[in-house]
């Protein structure tokens, strides 16, 4: 059981790191194509190279922010790894 928790833990706070980043994908890549339809440029590296610059500026700009809970979920499970080994 306590395992299970762990892991469900462990998920939750690869949402809260992945979410961010993902978001900024997703919204960055909707104004590229709504722009690309509006001038019909056809390119197809825009809004991948678009996409990339928007995912690691979120992630240089709230490092810190999103991987507090990384750290302090990995402290915990290392002083509590001997309770879920037995």
């Amino acid at each position: 059981m306590e395992v299970a928790h762990q892991i469900g833990s462990a998920l939750i706070i690869y949402s809260q790191i992945v979410l961010p980043a993902l978001l900024a994908a997703v919204v960055v890549g909707l104004i590229v194509a709504i722009l690309q339809a509006a001038t019909q440029i056809q390119d197809q590296t825009l809004p991948q190279t678009m996409k990339i610059l928007a995912v690691m500026g979120v992630f240089a700009v709230m490092t810190s922010a999103l991987t507090a809970p990384l750290i302090t979920f990995a402290k915990d499970l290392f002083t509590r790894f001997p309770i879920l080994v037995n």
